[in-house]
């Protein structure tokens, strides 16, 4: 992703800037796209347009008509407001149209002499590269040859990693890694794919992915290469890929159509995989030239009815000539094209799939480099961020939170277990105050402390809202013995601010003037008093606001003892509860699914379907999806925010395809509302004199009794201690108010919830 723009330059350079050119796009006036853009033109307020855009759903190819029919508020809001029917009346007459050029992510022609012979070119006002007038679809027909130039996110991993690899087998004296002479039969690779260990492994990642790896179990990199072609609609759709993991594992018997197909066949046990076995299958039975397979294999995936009829005739009458009968070679014949359809370029899987053996390679020998490579590579993701250190837990590493004092910009490995957090993670802490502070660090040493800090370095680039950020995110625990970060930010603006004059001083000169004034004595910026810490869940939030993820703690672990009494599991565990068979699909548990309760944070909002929506929550072991009819979502909405920790319960199924679980919902509770369902009790802990103690419990109570839940006192005074069970007219309701209540009391010392 780094030198895309080199290698297209030196194909510029080489086949002549006037022959080589990128492809134009052509956006057009999407559904909702054209409701803002008309909304705009007609003068309506943003608000008012973006209601209307938000009730269009967000679907691959969704038009107006299909959403006011899908939608009923859309319908209704047509039929009863005049503005929202006249935006919705122009947009539909403007849908489809061209809206703006572009260019296209890697596409890029060479042609055989100067471009304008073959085609008209476009550029920008004031832009400096020209692009083909013609779009990818065009400049395929007039005859022009167009290559895909990818810049592929993974190659700078790999090429991260392999430094800092390197730079660990220089400072052990071993000679240094090269990539190309990896063995392709490392053990330790292969069991980690086994294990299905491949989050952040090249085309191996995905659940789904994941799934087809625990049935199939490869253990050779001809294997890797079919689990690349394996992997896609066709196959999983039409059984072939259970033929093929059958065979390989021998529950199906090996045959070949022919003897003669024996040794094309034999790599993907007797399954025509590749384009190029059928191709191979041309040649040997039927005398095909290479030229005319390439023919037949196009043919057969393009499936044009008359060039098939015309090609059957061809490899009929070629097979007969070379013993075969008729009735076998028609039947082989329609093998192909039924195989030819799903067949996939086996030199394209090979090279992806040598990518993915590389990445898996250093993720099984390196792990710390290599997650320190795949965290910098999606440091703007942040959700890619926390489902990496997620894996990084995984596989034993521990992400570091970030230190002004040890950490780069981009996550690094501090060790064979540890990942450094990269400062570049943190939101609002741009490349300059990062560089400026860097830069500090090595030349003047570590930062000593708050007032070291704010003195040394340049306040137009690390200002006051970047230090509070880094103080947020706990990059400055280490200037405070206690790690105090209530107290940093407290003291941060007395140290800032003689920070600040004492760096005017400093550049006015006025305290060292011809070298006979007195160093001034540091101002005493120190706080006098104690700061308490922040609370867990504070600390919590403000580190998800400032790196955008939960990374010293999790909420919902915070709130772990509670849940554990009424939830079924962790989320992570789910994969003990509900098994899978022998081939890793969980249908026999399917339908119906499993009754559960389960609790997590709400991390992703996602688009609705037909029958309902679909939101994705967390706890600190893992994720699940959450499928809530529109009956159910209807209820429950108002709960639904992101970042808020709910209680779901309903019935849990296997997603076959992705390899994970679903929860459809049948309630959703918050967490008090939770508590307050499940508790069966409330137990105390009190103390003094009963005469006291008596009335003000009785206030205490009054507002939260008539409910079900009764009352457990452990009482004790200076001469005796007794547990108690009050009586039915002091059942209350429980929740966490009344348990917070009771402990403002000076005579309770301590009140919790029983379930």
């Amino acid at each position: 992703m780094e030198k895309r723009d080199l290698v297209i330059d030196y194909v510029a350079n080489t086949y002549g800037r006037d022959q080589v050119s990128q492809i134009i796009t052509y956006g057009t006036m999407a559904a909702r796209a054209v409701v803002r853009d008309c909304g705009r033109v007609l003068g309506h307020g943003y608000g008012f347009v973006d209601s209307i855009a938000k009730l269009i759903p967000m679907e691959l190819g969704i038009t107006l008509e299909k959403a006011i029919a899908q939608e009923q508020e859309l319908a209704r809001r047509v039929n009863e407001e005049e503005d929202t029917r006249a935006i919705l009346e122009l947009a539909r007459s403007l849908e489809g149209l061209t809206r703006n050029a572009g260019k296209h992510a890697g596409g890029v022609v060479i042609a055989p002499s100067a471009l304008t012979d073959f085609t008209p070119l476009y550029c920008e006002p004031g832009g400096g590269n020209v692009v083909t007038q013609f779009d990818k679809d065009d400049v395929e027909t007039i005859g022009l040859v167009k290559f895909d130039f990818l810049g592929l996110r993974t190659l700078t991993i790999i090429d991260w990693a392999m430094q800092t690899v390197n730079r660990l087998r220089k400072n052990k004296g071993e000679s240094p890694l090269i990539l190309e002479e990896l063995p392709l039969d490392d053990e330790a690779t292969f069991r980690l794919l086994c294990a299905c260990s491949t989050s952040a492994v090249f085309q191996l990642e995905s659940r789904g992915m994941k799934d087809l790896i625990r049935r199939l179990q490869p253990d050779t990199f001809d294997e890797i290469v079919a689990l690349v072609a394996l992997f896609r609609p066709g196959p999983l759709e039409s059984g072939m890929v259970g033929d093929y993991i059958d065979r390989k594992h021998g529950r199906s018997m090996v045959s070949y159509p022919h003897p003669k197909l024996e040794t094309i066949l034999q790599p993907t046990y007797g399954v025509i995989l590749y384009q190029e076995q059928v191709m191979q299958i041309a040649q040997e039975l039927a005398g095909y030239t290479l030229g005319d397979a390439d023919i037949l294999r196009r043919a057969m995936g393009k499936k044009k009815p008359s060039e098939m009829a015309k090609q059957r005739l061809i490899f009929v009458q070629g097979a007969v000539e070379r013993g075969l009968t008729d009735d076998n070679a028609n039947y082989i014949f329609d093998q192909m094209e039924t195989f030819a359809g799903y067949g996939f370029n086996k030199s394209h899987s090979a090279a992806y799939a040598l990518i993915a053996y590389q990445t898996a390679w250093l993720k099984a020998h390196y792990p710390s480099a290599f997650m320190a490579a795949v965290l910098s590579a999606d440091m703007d993701n942040t959700d890619k961020i926390a489902a990496m250190i997620v894996e990084c837990r995984a596989m034993g590493l521990d992400v570091n939170s970030p230190d002004i004092n040890r950490s780069e910009y981009a996550f690094t490995m501090r060790d064979d277990s540890n990942v450094l957090y990269g400062l570049g993670a943190i939101k609002g802490v741009g490349r300059g105050a990062i560089e400026s502070l860097t830069n500090e660090r090595t030349t003047g040493g570590p930062f000593v402390d708050l007032d070291d800090f704010c003195c040394r370095v340049d306040h137009q680039k690390v200002n006051r809202r970047v230090l509070e950020t880094l103080v947020r995110s706990g990059a400055m625990d280490n200037l405070d013995p206690d790690r105090n970060r209530a107290r940093l930010l407290h003291e941060l603006p007395v140290v800032l601010q003689a920070a600040e004059q004492t760096q005017r001083d400093r550049e006015s000169g006025q305290n060292d003037m011809f070298g006979l004034a007195e160093k001034a004595a540091p101002p005493d910026t120190r706080v006098h008093g104690e700061i308490p810490q922040w609370p867990v869940l504070q600390r919590l939030q403000a580190e998800k606001e400032s790196l955008g993820l939960y990374l010293s703690g999790h909420p919902v672990k915070y709130h772990r003892p509670d849940l554990k009494q009424f939830t079924s599991c962790r989320l992570g565990d789910l994969e003990k509860r509900i098994p899978r068979d022998k081939e890793g699909n969980g249908k026999s548990y399917g339908k119906r699914g499993t009754p559960m309760v389960l609790a997590g944070l709400v991390t992703n909002l996602r688009r609705r379907s037909r029958r309902g929506r679909f939101i994705a929550i967390e706890d600190h072991s893992g994720q699940i999806e959450v499928a809530l009819f529109d009956e159910i979502y209807g209820l429950y909405a108002d709960l639904l925010d992101k970042d808020q920790v709910i209680v779901v319960e309903g019935k849990v199924s296997a997603d076959d395809f992705s390899g994970g679980y679903r929860i459809t919902a049948s309630k959703v509770m918050s967490l008090s509302q939770a508590k307050s369902h499940f508790a069966r009790g409330l137990k105390i802990a009190v103390q003094g004199p009963v005469e006291t103690l008596s009335p003000v419990l009785q206030s205490t109570f009054a507002p939260y009794l008539d409910g079900n839940a009764r009352v457990m006192v452990e009482y004790r005074n200076a001469r005796a201690r007794a547990s108690l069970e009050l009586g039915n007219e002091w059942t209350v309701k429980p929740c966490e108010e009344l348990v917070a209540a009771l402990g403002e009391l000076e005579s309770v010392r301590g009140a919790r919830l029983i379930y």
